[in-house]
This record gives structure tokens, C-alpha cells and sequence, in this order.
């Protein structure tokens, strides 16, 4: 599919002509770069509970686990204990999966151990070299990502496979998957 034109004209990702939801999060934040631990962390687990759902429900949904997990805080979502995962499995406001809840969780201990460590793990995947892609070329997985979930998963990360690490990959900046002609510029 080649790029469509925005409401303002300008071409654009043809998914994020879709609706609004889309269209703000291709224009303003899909693909910046995300550096911080909390900001990784909040992908990550973001990612992993669009695991077999729609990206929409989860940026729908958004706001909602903001709260849910102390607005992605690794450290304050480390303490959280067995009465928490229950908390979480009655909250509308979130996806309700115990094992994506329980993996959150684990992550965030993961994540609060590394500190500024997983952070720089998860960047030294970045591929600023890469032209941006033509409709078909852009990948499910690469072979990239799958070393990102060998290297996460060595430190203790569930939950996240290739697709999901590309997934992450994308969402924070560490590749430039805008096709080629989309008239949003990431600045690296």
C-alpha cells in the first residue's frame, strides 16, 4: 500500500490515516527516539500486551495503564505483589491477561535491577544507517530483533519475542520504518 494523504494533505503511512488515535501517535510519537528506562520499559510492556491484539485497543487503552502501572515507574512497579496482579486482572482499564500482567511485572524487576543498564542495552540495537523502507520491505521481524530478545531474555525479560523486539524496535526510534516519502522526519 503506498501513502495516503492526511487531513492537512500531506502523505503519510497509509495506517496511520485510519483514525485520529493513529494519526497522532504516527505524527508525534511513533518512531522519535525514547532513551529513558521508564520510557523503554513502558514500550516494552506496552508491546507485549498488543501481542495478539490490535495496536488500537492498546493505544485506546493507553491512559489507562498509566495508572494501572504507577505510570510505568520500573521501581515502584517491582514492589508490586500478588494483591496488585489481582488489582490489575479487575481493571477495565487495561488488557486483563495474567500472564502478560505477571510478565510486566517480572520485567519491571528486571528493569528496575538494570536501571540505566537495560537502557543501554535496548538502544545499542539501533540501526540509524537503514533508508527508509518501501511498502514492501518493511519486516515482521529481523534478524535484529531476535538478537534484541536473546540478549533480554539473558537478563531475565518474558514475555517478547522477534515481533514484539521489532515492534519496540520501531516505537522508540531505533529504526526509521516512516516509508519512504512520509512527510514526517524523525531527527537523530
Amino acid at each position: 500500500m503506498n501513502l495516503l494523504p492526511g487531513p492537512d494533505g500531506r502523505p503519510r503511512c497509509p495506517w496511520a490515516v485510519s483514525t485520529p488515535d493513529y494519526l497522532a501517535y504516527h505524527d508525534d510519537e511513533w518512531g522519535r527516539p525514547v532513551t529513558s528506562v521508564a520510557g523503554l520499559y513502558e514500550r516494552l510492556t506496552l508491546e507485549a500486551f498488543q501481542s495478539g491484539l490490535a495496536w488500537i485497543t492498546i493505544l485506546r487503552k493507553r491512559e489507562g495503564f498509566r495508572r494501572a502501572f504507577a505510570g510505568f515507574d520500573p521501581a515502584a512497579v517491582a514492589q508490586f505483589d500478588e494483591s496488585d496482579v489481582e488489582r490489575l486482572m479487575a481493571d477495565p482499564g487495561i488488557v486483563r491477561n495474567r500472564l502478560k500482567i505477571e510478565a510486566a511485572l517480572a520485567n519491571a524487576r528486571v528493569v528496575d535491577e538494570m536501571g540505566q543498564a537495560f537502557a543501554d542495552l535496548v538502544l545499542s540495537f539501533a540501526q540509524s544507517d537503514r533508508p527508509r523502507p518501501t511498502p514492501d520491505q518493511v519486516p515482521a521481524s529481523t534478524p535484529e530483533s531476535t538478537a534484541l530478545v536473546k540478549a533480554l531474555k539473558a537478563h531475565g525479560i518474558r514475555f517478547v519475542g522477534p515481533t514484539t523486539a521489532y515492534a519496540l524496535m520501531q516505537a522508540v526510534g531505533l529504526v526509521d520504518d516512516h516509508l519512504e516519502g512520509c512527510c514526517v522526519v524523525i531527527d537523530r
